[in-house]
C-alpha cells in the first residue's frame, strides 16, 4: 500500500518534519563526537570484523518475548518486558545478560514489516542497549534449559522523542567456549507505539468480529412432528462451552466496539440444539445430544452481547462466492441457491437473537475479488463487497492507505480491509510470544498509518473468518488496546462504507488472472455444483407427491445451502461426504414409495383385472401420483382398451394401495407389461416394475364343452332308441302272452306296474353322476376377479381367471 514515506521527497506534514529532524540532530550528536575520538590508523575493515563477531550465532539463544506492558506505554508510565531465554545450541553459555534495546522511529508501514522479517542480530540496526540496572543476568544457559525473565524500566529512562513506532528488542548476550568473546547470541523485536498527546486526526477503524463455523448439520430429521434434527458430529457443543473456540470470540467481543459478522447457519445450529438433537454415530445409528445447556447459555449470552451493536448476516452457510463464480455459474440452479441462502439470512437472525440485522455485505474468502466474484456477489442482492487491500492494489501513488470505501462501477462499492492489520493474527499464536508480537506489530502498523496524513480516513479490519480460541485472544488485546489509545476511534460497517472515498484511491477490480492460485486450488470443483443440482432435481421431482413438501424442502434446502458453503476450502474429502450423504438421503426417502414387483400372472378368459400395488413407507400420505400400466404388445393384451391405462393414486402414510387395471386379451401367448408411478407433471417416478401376462388357449376349450354337449344328447338319442325298441318288443310279447292267456282263460290284470319309460327319464338317468363322484365344475362357473392384496412380491404362476 502506498504511503508517505515509502516515496522519496514526501512527509507527513511540516511540523512532524521538523520534530524528526531535529530529535534527529540530537541523537545524531553523540554518535558524532564519539567517531572524532576514534584513533586515526585504526584499520577500516576493524569494524567489519566486530560486526561479523558480533553477528556469529545470533541465534543459538531463543528468546521469548510472552508480555510486554502496558502495550501503548504513556508518559509516567512503567514498561515490563517478561520472557524467556533457551539455550538451543551445545554449548553451555557463560556471562549471559538480557538487554532490552531502543531502535530509532519507523519512518513508513513497510519499514515496519522490514523489521519484523529480520532474524539475525543487525549491529547499528537493532538499537542500543538501555544498560544501567535495567538488565537480567545469568551466570550461565544450560543446553535445552529455559530461562525466565523480567525487566521493568520507566518510560522516561528511555529517552523516547517524538510520536512514532519505536523498534524495541531484547537480545540476550555471552560468551561460549568456542566464541569466547561478548556478543549477541540472540534477538526478539517488536515494537513500541509512542503517542503521548492526543493525536490531532484520529483514525476511524472498523473492527469485524466473525461468528463462523463449519457445517454441522444434516438434512436427515427424524419423524416426530417437531422434526429433531440430527448433526454430523458434536463439535458444535465443544466450540460453544466454556474455553471453546467460539465461546472465547463471544466472550471477548461483547466488551469492544465491535462489528458482528454472523453466518445464519450457525444461529440456527445452536438454536436447534437448545431442544432435541440426535448426533449421527457408526453407521445408520444416532445418540441424543445432550448440550442442551450449553447451547442455551452461548445463545442468551450473544443476544445480550448483540444489543445495539451493528449486525451484519452472511448469505445463510456462508457460501463461497469464488468457487461459485469460478466453478458454478454455469451450473443450473447454482445461483439461485445463493438468492436463498440471502433470503433466508435476515429472518434467522431476526428470530434468533431479536435484532435486524444488515444483509447487503458480501464477504469474498480473504478479500480477494475478481469482476465474476463481483458479479456472483451482487447477484443476490448485496451491493457491498468486502475486499482487501493486497486484492484491490493501490497504483494511484497516493502517499498514504486510502480510506476502505471504493466505489468500483455498476452501483457497488468495495469496502477495502487494510491487509497488514489484518493479517497479523494469522498462524499459530498458542505461544504468549507470538500472541504479543503480534499485538504490538498490529498496533504499530496502525498508529503508523495514522502518522502518514492529517487527513482523517475510514480503515476496516477484517480478520480470519474463524479466529481460534489463541487468535481471538490477541485479536482482543489488540482491539482494547487500539480502542484505548489516543489515535484511533470506532466506527461501523456502514459508515466506512459510506464514508468519502479519496478520490486518487484504486477503484479497478483486479482481473481473473490475477486471482491468488493458492485460493484457487482450495475451491469446490464444478462437480460440486452439479452435484448440488442433481439433488435439488431429486428434491424437486419427489416434493410435488408429497401432501406436506415443507417436511423436507426446509431441511435440504439448507443442506444444499451447507454443501456451498466456504468452510469447506482445504477439506475436500469432508466436503464431498456431505455431499454423498444429501444425496444419498434424498433417494432413500424417494425409495419410500415404490411399487411391489410381481411374478408372472396366467389370464384366462377375454378379459380380467390385473392388480398393481404401490407402497408408501414414509410418515405423511403422498398424492398427485399417477400410475400407468402399459402393454408391451396391445395386439394380444390390451390395457383398458388401448396400449395403456392410468389412474391417480393417493396413499396414507405408512400405507399400501392396490389399483387395478381392467384388460382384454385379443389373442393367445405373452405379453410384457410395464407399471411406472409418474407425478402429475409427466414426470417418472421410481422404478418402473416388468412382468409377463400369460394369456390361455379360449377357443379350443369352448370347442371341447360344445363337442362335448353335442356327444352327450347322441348318447341320450340313442339309448332312448333302443330303450323304445326293447319296450315295443317286451309289449308285442306281452300281448301275445295275454292273447295266449286268455285263449287259456288265465286272469287279466290292467293295473299292474309297467316297465315303460319315457324320454325324459332316459336322459335324467343319463346326466346323473355315479354314487361317491362330483359334480364336473361347469365353464360358465364365477370364480374372482383378482388375487388377494398384499404387499407381498406376488407368487409364481399368478393367476387372473375370468
Amino acid at each position: 500500500m502506498a504511503e508517505a514515506a515509502d516515496f522519496q521527497g514526501m512527509s507527513p506534514s511540516p511540523a512532524r518534519r521538523w520534530l524528526r529532524r531535529t530529535g534527529a540532530l540530537f541523537a545524531g550528536a553523540p554518535l558524532l563526537a564519539g567517531l572524532l575520538q576514534l584513533p586515526a590508523a585504526a584499520p577500516s575493515h576493524a569494524a567489519g570484523q566486530d560486526s561479523l563477531k558480533a553477528a556469529s550465532g545470533s541465534e543459538t539463544v531463543d528468546v521469548a518475548v510472552d508480555s510486554l506492558t502496558p502495550t501503548v506505554p504513556g508518559e509516567d508510565d512503567t514498561i515490563t518486558v517478561s520472557g524467556t531465554v533457551t539455550n538451543k545450541g551445545k554449548e553451555t553459555v557463560t556471562d549471559a545478560q538480557v538487554d532490552l534495546r531502543l531502535g530509532g522511529a519507523l519512518n513508513t508501514r513497510s519499514a515496519i514489516d522490514a523489521v519484523a522479517g529480520r532474524t539475525d542480530y543487525q549491529q547499528g540496526l537493532d538499537g542500543s542497549p538501555v544498560g544501567g540496572k535495567y538488565v537480567k543476568e545469568f551466570a550461565k544457559l544450560t543446553p535445552g534449559v529455559a530461562q525466565n525473565f523480567s525487566i521493568s524500566v520507566p518510560v522516561d529512562k528511555l529517552d523516547l522523542g517524538g510520536e512514532g513506532v519505536y523498534q524495541f528488542a531484547v537480545s540476550l548476550s555471552g560468551e561460549t567456549s568456542s566464541q569466547a568473546w561478548d556478543h549477541v547470541l540472540g534477538i526478539e523485536r517488536t515494537f513500541l507505539p509512542w503517542q503521548p498527546d492526543g493525536a490531532d486526526t484520529k483514525t476511524k477503524t472498523t473492527v469485524l468480529w466473525p461468528l463462523v463455523s463449519t457445517s454441522h448439520m444434516t438434512a436427515q430429521t427424524g419423524s416426530d412432528e417437531s422434526q429433531t434434527p440430527v448433526f454430523r458430529d458434536d463439535d458444535l457443543a465443544k466450540e460453544i462451552s466454556p474455553g471453546g473456540r467460539l465461546q472465547q470470540l463471544l466472550s471477548l467481543g461483547k466488551d469492544l466496539d465491535v462489528t458482528w459478522v454472523i453466518d445464519p447457519d450457525l444461529l440456527a445450529s445452536v438454536s436447534a440444539m437448545t431442544e432435541s438433537y440426535r448426533v449421527q454415530g457408526e453407521g445408520d445409528t444416532t445418540t441424543a445430544g445432550t448440550h442442551q445447556g450449553a447451547a442455551n447459555r452461548w445463545l442468551s449470552e450473544l443476544q445480550d452481547a448483540v444489543q445495539d451493536k451493528e449486525v451484519v448476516a452472511l448469505p445463510f452457510a456462508d457460501p463461497d462466492l469464488a468457487s461459485l463464480a469460478h466453478n458454478g455459474t454455469n451450473v443450473t440452479g447454482s445461483l439461485s441457491h445463493l438468492k436463498e441462502a440471502t433470503d433466508v439470512a435476515s429472518d434467522t437472525v431476526e428470530s434468533v437473537l431479536h435484532v435486524v440485522p444488515t444483509t447487503d455485505f458480501a464477504w469474498p474468502v480473504n478479500g480477494a475479488v475478481d469482476p465474476s466474484i463481483v458479479k456472483v456477489a451482487t447477484s443476490a442482492g448485496a451491493d457491498k463487497v468486502i475486499a482487501r487491500s493486497d486484492s484491490l492494489i493501490e497504483t494511484g501513488g497516493l502517499p498514504y492507505t486510502p480510506s476502505a470505501s471504493r466505489p468500483i462501477g455498476g452501483g457497488t462499492t468495495a469496502v477495502v480491509a487494510d491487509a497488514r492489520m489484518s493479517t497479523v493474527f494469522q498462524g499459530n499464536l498458542t505461544r504468549a510470544s507470538s500472541s504479543t508480537l503480534a499485538v504490538q506489530r498490529f498496533l504499530a502498523q496502525s498508529l503508523a498509518l495514522n502518522l502518514q496524513s492529517d487527513r482523517q480516513r475510514s480503515i476496516v479490519f477484517a480478520p480470519q473468518r474463524m479466529p481460534s480460541a489463541s487468535e481471538a485472544q490477541a485479536m482482543a488485546a489488540a482491539v482494547t488496546a487500539l480502542q484505548g489509545g489516543s489515535w484511533s476511534q470506532p466506527q461501523e460497517l456502514a459508515a466506512a462504507a459510506t464514508a468519502k472515498p479519496d478520490s486518487g484511491a484504486t477503484t479497478k477490480v483486479p482481473s481473473a488472472s490475477r486471482y491468488p492460485s493458492s485460493l484457487r486450488k482450495q475451491e469446490l470443483p464444478r462437480a460440486a455444483f452439479e452435484q448440488i443440482a442433481s439433488t435439488q432435481n431429486k428434491l424437486d421431482n419427489f416434493k410435488v407427491i408429497l401432501s406436506d413438501p415443507s417436511r423436507v424442502v426446509t431441511p435440504f434446502g439448507r443442506a444444499m445451502n451447507r454443501e456451498m458453503s466456504t468452510s469447506w476450502r482445504g477439506r475436500s474429502a469432508e466436503a464431498a461426504d456431505f455431499r454423498n450423504g444429501v444425496e444419498a438421503y434424498i433417494n432413500s426417502l424417494a425409495g419410500q414409495v415404490t411399487l411391489i414387483e410381481k411374478s408372472e400372472i396366467k389370464l384366462s378368459g377375454r378379459s380380467a383385472t390385473i392388480p398393481v400395488t404401490v407402497q408408501n413407507n414414509l410418515v405423511q400420505g403422498v398424492e398427485h401420483l399417477v400410475l400407468r400400466l402399459t402393454s408391451t404388445s396391445p395386439r394380444r393384451l390390451e390395457i383398458g382398451g388401448d396400449s395403456y391405462y392410468e389412474q391417480s393414486v393417493s396413499v396414507s402414510g405408512g400405507h399400501s394401495q392396490t389399483v387395478k387395471f381392467p384388460t382384454s386379451a385379443q389373442a393367445n401367448g405373452q405379453a410384457s407389461v410395464i407399471a411406472q408411478l409418474y407425478t402429475e407433471d409427466g414426470q417418472a417416478y421410481g422404478q418402473p416394475v416388468r412382468f409377463d401376462v400369460k394369456v390361455t388357449e379360449f377357443t379350443a376349450t369352448v370347442m371341447l364343452v360344445i363337442g362335448g354337449g353335442f356327444l352327450l344328447l347322441v348318447l341320450a338319442g340313442f339309448r332312448m332308441y333302443t330303450q323304445r325298441k326293447r319296450a315295443a318288443a317286451r309289449d308285442a310279447e306281452e300281448d301275445d302272452s295275454r292273447e295266449t292267456g286268455a285263449e287259456e282263460g288265465g286272469p287279466e290284470n290292467p293295473e299292474g306296474p309297467s316297465d315303460r319309460l319315457t324320454p325324459e327319464d332316459v336322459l335324467n338317468e343319463e346326466s346323473r353322476p355315479e354314487d361317491g363322484a362330483d359334480a364336473p365344475e361347469q365353464a360358465s362357473d364365477p370364480s374372482t376377479d383378482t388375487a388377494t392384496e398384499s404387499a407381498d412380491p406376488s407368487g409364481t404362476g399368478e393367476r387372473v381367471d375370468r
